[in-house]
């Protein structure tokens, strides 16, 4: 089941960096930028998830296919799919990482 889940943490991933840039931006509560300097500030600071998080959910989801294979063929050696399935993860924790601070820290 897990195996099933985690392709689309990403998505997650994506929905709370899409609420983060709102509420900096100013469209769920305050002003909006008034250039388009402070945009292309807030689009560096989203490609990061969105570039990221495209390219690790296509790995993963390839990944978590082949591990399901793995536990329909051998149900003892779960837990070498589960571990690179984490390792993919790991690559969109570092985008989403990358887009918050980005967000979070932007002048």
């Amino acid at each position: 089941m897990v195996l099933q889940l985690l392709p689309g943490t990403q998505g997650l991933y994506g929905l709370v960096v899409f609420f983060v840039c709102l509420t900096r931006i100013g469209i769920l509560g305050g002003a909006v930028p008034a250039t388009a300097a402070d945009g292309m500030k807030y689009l560096a600071a989203c490609l990061p998830m969105a570039l990221g998080g495209l390219l690790s959910a296509i790995a993963q989801g390839r990944v978590a296919a082949g591990s399901i294979n793995i536990l329909a063929k051998k149900p003892d050696d779960w837990s070498k799919g589960l571990i690179l399935c984490g390792i993919v993860e790991f690559y969109a924790i570092l985008s989403l990482l990358a887009s918050m601070l980005m967000l979070l820290f932007m002048v």
